[in-house]
């Protein structure tokens, strides 16, 4: 645990203990061609499938994975289900945020006698590989967390998924684990979900970022980064703030129709090796302004990397008292400008790139511009 952490949890009892994060399952409008993108952009390889050939009438799901990363992208079968009401409100997005924990009753209990409102009470789920214990709450908008208690299981996902066979594997491209996931919520509804994964979860606040933090002349944001017991797992928590004209996070509430998962932060070892391949497989990353890189050095001090290669690939640095950090963000990866994904990668820091905001934000506001979104 590191100092800071210390810090927040002094003698706190972790009564919802997590490993990690299982999976992340978004419910998309045809998992085939998606799971082809993800394959292909993103390096991530064939793990698990669930559809008809495995009994399943109702969805279709493909499981894909890339070191300690696993996502699901899940199809519904019929025109009337709820997955199909979900993808027509929101378009594709991130559904379900898996927890990996030891005891997913306990997990369950705890939460809903704090307040969660259920999603999926504790149930069983078995097959010759074993069985697995899943459970779930609601959060903000249509986003719920389960719980998944794998401890009995030796299969290759989940009971009802069999092996995926393909002759298609593009290498991977370094990515690792999951650093990150941010939410955006409506107006004054920050506080609402800090106050949610802090009292039902037990997280504690580990950075607070204000209107003055995250703005331009233009558009403003506010930011809670809330954190479980070991740090494993982090959730800022955006809502919009006053601005000139309308901010990312509106534009992504009108888009999406309601708050969700804004981007999931993805960390690598080289962030210039795993950027550079993701570009030459069609990838598209906002551009920030080459005046950002004439004072970076001044303000982060010295760094391992060339500056030039980052320049090239538009690639943020930022420092905090424990080392620095690289970053950089795609546009989004949906038609409708709602999820996208940030790369990066930590050398030492635990911040969020604080000094970078003002140049994303400038470069985020040219998208919105060319989209007619920024008014």
């Amino acid at each position: 645990m590191s100092e800071q952490l210390k810090k927040i949890f002094p003698k706190a009892q972790d009564f919802l203990p997590i490993n990690g994060t299982d999976y992340v399952e978004f419910y998309v409008g045809n998992a085939k061609q998606a799971a082809h993108f993800y394959k292909t952009a993103f390096g991530f390889q064939s793990l698990a499938y669930s559809g008809l050939e495995t009994g399943d009438v109702t969805k279709t799901s493909y499981v894909l994975c890339q070191d300690k990363i696993r996502i699901v992208l899940t199809t519904p079968m019929s025109g009337n289900s709820e997955i199909e009401k979900h993808i027509t409100k929101h378009g594709d997005g991130v559904k379900i945020i898996a927890l990996w924990v030891d005891d997913a009753t306990s997990a369950w209990e705890e939460t809903t006698k704090r307040g969660a409102k259920s999603y999926l009470n504790p149930s069983r789920i078995e097959d010759e590989n074993g069985i697995v214990i899943r459970s779930g709450i609601h959060t903000y908008g249509d986003t719920v967390h389960v719980f998944i208690e794998r401890k009995d299981y030796k299969g290759i996902f989940l009971p009802g998924f069999q092996k995926w066979d393909s002759a298609y594997n593009p290498e991977p491209i370094g990515l690792k684990y999951i650093d990150h996931m941010v939410g955006n919520v409506g107006w004054n509804e920050m506080n609402v979900w800090e106050d949610f994964y802090r009292d039902v979860m037990g997280f504690a606040n580990l950075i607070t970022f204000d209107d003055k933090d995250i703005s331009t002349q233009y558009t403003a944001l506010m930011s809670k980064v809330m954190t479980n017991g070991n740090g494993r797992i982090k959730f800022p928590i955006n809502e919009p703030a006053e601005g000139a004209k309308k901010s990312q996070i509106e534009e992504y509430l009108d888009f999406y129709n309601g708050p969700g998962c804004q981007h999931i932060a993805i960390a690598t070892d080289d962030i210039v090796d795993t950027v550079t391949k993701m570009k030459a497989r069609g990838v598209e990353f906002l551009h920030v302004p080459e005046t950002y890189y004439d004072t970076v050095i001044e303000r982060v001090g010295e760094i391992d990397e060339e500056i030039t290669k980052l320049k090239n690939l538009s690639i943020l640095i930022d420092r905090d008292d424990e080392g620095y950090l690289l970053q950089i963000f795609t546009k989004p990866v949906e038609d409708r400008p709602t999820l996208f994904f940030e790369i990066i990668q930590r050398k030492g820091a635990q911040s969020f790139g604080k000094g970078n905001f003002k140049a994303l934000f400038e470069a985020i506001e040219l998208e919105q511009e060319k989209r007619g979104t920024l008014n």
